[in-house]
């Protein structure tokens, strides 16, 4: 009995507990369920936030774009200006310049025109005194006298030059002909020396032939005798 008592006293317990159980469950679950609907109610509202931050990105994204194009062709524009304008600049300091040094030329010839008005007044008076017709004439004279003269003296530049490689080519030819000569003498000298030696070896060999001709002679004649000898023995 003790320990049904006990037993029973042990379910009421845990009846009790899961009763508590199911009811921190219960709380548990409606908490679950209203932070559910809550995050619920806060995810469209986010997506209808997204929706509208979208729309905005894509209508802010085509004013940024269209901004930046102009902002792009802006910039392109004034660098083009800019580059034009270091051109302008350029060249207009090079004119300038150029403008400066004609002015420089200018006054140059200025002064020159006034330092030769003496020799145009003369020319004047050449013409005046001379049959030339005017002072081109006389300038074209002057003109055909200077190439003449180029000519000339490019001519006697070229005789010069023919000349020096003739008497180069005359100094060439005399040394050769030098060196020629000197080998004939040597070639005539060897072959006087030869002559004379030949001309020994001759007297050597008539000298021996002479002195053979004797033997042969004496030979001779000792036969003859030595015939005559054997026929005398003989007879």
């Amino acid at each position: 009995e003790e320990d049904s008592t006990n037993s029973f006293i042990c379910l009421l317990k845990k009846m009790k507990e899961m009763r508590l159980m199911e009811k921190v469950v219960e709380q548990t679950e409606e908490a679950f369920t209203e932070r559910m609907e809550a995050l619920a109610e806060q995810w469209r509202d986010l997506h209808g936030r997204r929706a509208q931050l979208k729309a905005h990105v894509v209508t802010s994204g085509t004013t940024v774009k269209e901004n930046e194009r102009l902002r792009t062709q802006a910039l392109k524009k004034a660098k083009e200006e800019k580059v034009e304008n270091s051109k302008k600049e350029s060249e207009l300091l090079r004119a300038r310049r150029e403008l400066e040094s004609l002015r420089k030329q200018h006054q140059k010839l200025s002064k020159k025109l006034l330092k030769y008005s003496l020799f145009k007044r003369y020319l004047e008076e050449v013409v005046e005194n001379s049959q030339f017709r005017d002072i081109d004439d006389i300038i074209t004279y002057y003109k055909a006298l200077v190439r003449t003269r180029k000519d000339l003296l490019q001519s006697q530049w070229w005789h010069r030059q023919l000349l020096e490689q003739g008497k180069v080519l005359q100094q060439q030819i005399r040394a050769e002909k030098e060196a020629e000569m000197l080998q004939c003498k040597n070639d005539l000298v060897q072959l006087q020396e030869s002559l004379e030696q030949a001309q020994s070896d001759i007297r050597q060999w008539e000298d021996r032939w002479a002195k053979a001709q004797d033997r042969a002679a004496r030979k001779a004649m000792e036969l003859k005798s030595l015939n005559m000898a054997i026929h005398s023995l003989f007879q």
